[in-house]
């Protein structure tokens, strides 16, 4: 058998006529030869009848009186219900069809409920279905733990379902279908030219998932980095086979790959910058007890740069109120920069090259925007702007990168 893994979006299996666009692809896999498991996330997006966020809706989340065992019993139901759907639709169109929760299909994770990590994939029951199956419809977003209770993979699971499926099974890709046809050199609602990029690798897009593109779950590329599955990000509504990710890029030469510096510009917004100073002589101490108490606390601490005489980081806006009652607890001063946001650069060709970093400060310079803070890797540069400046912003790094050319 060669196994083929589709996963489908919300919006690509929100109504029966998005539906056929994606068992138009699934007949196409089948016709070239494959075993085909389609991975569904729940149908469509807040508002509508069976989507993850109207199902929390109904116990008043998050101020509901259920455990996170029990909402995860809940959340999965979007997925059962999209996947006995999809396997109905697909018998009606004559295909061979079965569907299987993410338990049956293996998927086996921790206990952490509403954010579980997979553990491992036992195929199993899913090898036993193809004997009389063409394709087998298995529900995202879900797996089972040690005690045997369902649990939830976080927001965007279902892509990391489909891809653990696929290094299970050693499957040829793994295709993430969407509502856009790949992945963009930048945000299309920012970037007006934003162009689709045929092919990057694992490393350009794990560090663009991470800061802000949303095509992809970063801990679904993680797992394709590891495994060496092949990705493709597609269209649900095109034949195009979209952006590939791999290993090199010169696996993508005869897809007109173009060798570029900088890939693609990704941000987040809604971000506070808070410098905390310590001048005493035990600073390092205070440093660790904040930073220990803030991890405690769940407030995940970005951009940080410790220096002998204070600490400067990021937190997410929703977080500034927890990150400043445990900064006053303290007793130390802080100044607190709201309205905030971070745009990254990333791109494989940045290691080694000198004078990247000279384009982009030069670049923003030309826009008089103001650099709060910045930081570098071998394939990433990251800046802290104000958020007011943050379309100006992406646009001239998108432009000075030639991302639109």
């Amino acid at each position: 058998m060669k196994f083929l893994v589709q996963k489908f979006g919300g919006t690509s299996v929100r109504n029966k006529e998005s539906r056929k666009h994606a068992i138009r692809h699934i007949e196409k896999a089948i016709n070239e030869g494959y075993k085909v498991v389609v991975v569904v996330s729940a149908m469509g997006r807040k508002g509508e009848p069976y989507s993850t966020d109207t199902l929390l809706e109904l116990i008043n989340y998050p101020n509901t009186q259920l455990t996170s065992r029990e909402i995860d019993l809940l959340m999965s139901t979007g997925e059962l219900i999209s996947s006995i759907v999809m396997a109905n639709e697909l018998r009606e169109s004559g295909l061979v069809a079965s569907a299987l929760s993410g338990p049956r299909a293996g998927i086996l994770t921790t206990d952490d409920h509403m954010n579980a990590r997979i553990n491992k994939v036992i195929p199993d029951e899913l090898l036993n279905y193809f004997k009389s199956n063409d394709v087998i419809v298995v529900a995202g977003f879900q797996g089972e733990d040690a005690n045997g209770d369902i649990t939830t993979l976080g927001r965007g699971g279902s892509d990391t379902s489909a891809v653990a499926l696929g290094a299970a099974l050693e499957a040829e890709f793994v295709d993430i279908f969407t509502d856009v046809d790949g992945i963009k050199t930048a945000d299309p609602g920012i970037v007006k030219n934003a162009k689709t990029l045929k092919v990057m690798t694992y490393n350009e897009i794990v560090h663009l998932a991470y800061e802000g593109s949303r095509v992809i779950h970063p801990r679904a590329v993680e797992i394709a980095m590891q495994e060496k599955i092949q990705v493709r990000v597609r269209s649900t509504y095109l034949e195009d086979e979209g952006t590939l990710v791999t290993f090199k890029k010169t696996q993508g030469l005869d897809r007109g790959f173009k060798d570029q510096l900088v890939t693609g510009i990704a941000h987040q917004a809604g971000i506070t910058q808070i410098k905390v100073r310590t001048n005493t002589s035990n600073s390092m101490e205070l440093h660790d007890q904040l930073l220990t108490e803030l991890a405690t606390a769940g407030v995940s601490v970005d951009f940080f740069n410790i220096f002998s005489k204070g600490i400067t980081f990021t937190v997410p806006n929703d977080k500034l109120k927890r990150t400043t009652e445990i900064i006053e607890r303290l007793a130390v001063d802080y100044e607190i920069n709201e309205n905030c946001a971070k745009v990254s650069a990333v791109g494989a060709g940045i290691q080694g090259v000198p004078g990247v970093a000279a384009k982009v400060v030069s670049a923003l310079a030309r826009q008089q925007i103001q650099i709060l803070q910045s930081a570098d890797s071998h394939t990433t540069i990251w800046l802290l702007i104000k958020e007011t400046d943050l379309e100006k912003a992406v646009n001239a790094l998108h432009d000075t990168f030639l991302l639109n050319t």
